[in-house]
């Protein structure tokens, strides 16, 4: 194992295992996937940067590490195959047929060398769902049918075994039958109120990136890299776009400005950088995940930037905050579903349920209509719902330990909002996954 490879292999073992990162089935640690896929890429090459690559492809996608930090980690061309290993999409693009089809457009686009990274995941995702999840893995395999062939110019070995994995998934699953929605609709249809068009309306168009975007400096190619970077360090800029022939064509960086001129130093815009400035906080989250910056357009031109330490602003702030607000609704509602008469309360302890009936005394002295429900603690109402089966289904959890994670981080983040903590620092990898759920409500 080169060096490389061995440094991508930590960094990514890392990565994941800080946020608790497993595989959705086995509950293994996600690097028993990563290995997998690096033992494939192996398999059929010695290149130590696919190898890496490997190893780093879902570092990006899963965990808090940008585009940015890999390439400071690994360079260039570890960065360059992670990135056309990411997905471009963004939730604004649309449903998942449309995001998928924007995503296979990118690999598409991708090396050979890439492509080969992509069909080892493909190979060992494949084994994984179609041996643990039948119903899924219909839709599955069917994506990976139109990725197949997209992915010719990759490793012929693995495109092979892909291709076996995909016919022997299809044999295993079999034709789809009337009973394969026998158990799903046994599940209470839950009526979230994100699905309401008021209140779509509110998260989707009320808050948009042109509402925290910063000004972004913009120069001439021809600018001396040194001029520049005193400007930037002056005005507390890490980036600046560049111009060619008066029209924004890249951006550099101020930690790159060590000599000639800017345009030595130019970076492309990627597609999944840039959005308008219409476009909701959800897409600016997504694009966050993957990047350091997050471009912003307006009439056609980049002017705008934001960064992770944007998510601290207020609007943000207070974005989430709803968005906190309105999953415990949806917890409240379920409970009633699912517990109706108050028949929850031998799920609470005596101390929880009495510090509770206090508080509802004391808003019904003021004359605030409520339910006993409402004035329990966000981890109370979690707590009952994890501990009935069907509800945790319901809310998409394999186990009552994933639930509680959720349920104690989206907690901090509510508190860290309430007590003006930095977020960013404290609460990414939950803002994160917020932006995904509501990417997956969308969907529904």
């Amino acid at each position: 194992m080169t060096d490389l490879v061995k440094r991508a292999c930590e960094y990514a073992t890392q990565a994941h295992r800080r946020i608790n990162h497993r595989r959705k089935y086995s509950k293994q640690p996600y690097d028993v996937h990563l290995e997998a896929v690096a033992r494939l890429v192996a398999g059929v090459t010695d290149d130590p940067e696919m190898i890496a690559a490997a190893w780093l492809h879902d570092t990006v996608e899963d965990t808090p590490a940008t585009l940015g930090d890999i390439e400071s980690e690994f360079g260039l061309g570890v960065a360059e195959l992670v990135e056309e290993l990411t997905d471009v999409s963004r939730p604004g693009d649309g449903n998942r047929a449309v995001r998928k089809e924007i995503d296979r457009e990118h690999t598409t686009q991708a090396s050979a060398r890439a492509k080969t990274v992509k069909l080892a995941d493909l190979i060992d995702n494949c084994r994984d769902i179609t041996k643990h999840d039948p119903r899924f893995a219909r839709v599955y395999l069917v994506e990976m049918n139109q990725l197949l062939n997209v992915l010719t110019g990759g490793d012929p070995d693995l495109y092979h075994q892909a291709q076996k994995a995909y016919t022997k998934g299809m044999d295993k699953i079999g034709p789809a039958s009337a009973g394969d929605k026998k158990d799903e609709a046994l599940l209470p249809q839950e009526s979230s109120p994100l699905k309401h068009p008021h209140l779509r309306r509110v998260f989707i168009e009320n808050f948009a990136a042109g509402d925290i975007a910063g000004s972004l400096l913009s120069f001439d190619a021809d600018k001396s890299s040194a001029s520049v970077r005193n400007i930037l360090e002056q005005q507390h800029h890490d980036v600046a776009s560049v111009r060619i022939n008066g029209s924004v064509q890249g951006y550099v960086r101020h930690t790159d400005l060590d000599s000639g001129d800017c345009a030595d130093h130019i970076r492309h815009f990627t597609r999944d950088q840039v959005i308008t400035s219409d476009a909701g906080l959800n897409d600016v989250i997504h694009v966050l995940t993957r990047h350091d910056q997050c471009f912003v357009t307006m009439f056609n031109e980049v002017t705008g930037l934001i960064c992770r330490d944007d998510i601290n602003n207020p609007v943000v702030r207070m974005w989430l905050f709803g968005l906190v607000t309105f999953v415990e609704m949806v917890l409240v509602q379920m409970i009633s579903r699912y517990y109706p008469e108050d028949g929850w309360q031998d799920k609470v302890s005596e101390s929880r349920l009495e510090r509770a009936r206090a508080f509802q005394a004391e808003r019904q002295r003021r004359n605030q209509i409520c339910d006993l429900v409402d004035c329990l603690q966000f981890s109370d109402k979690g707590q009952i719902l994890i501990d009935n089966e069907m509800a945790l289904k319901r809310m998409g959890f394999e186990t009552k330990r994933a639930a509680r994670r959720v349920i104690r981080e989206m907690e901090s983040l509510r508190n860290n909002l309430a007590h003006a903590q930095d977020i960013v620092t404290h609460d990414w990898a939950q803002i994160a996954r917020m932006a995904q759920r509501m990417e997956e409500i969308e969907d529904q």
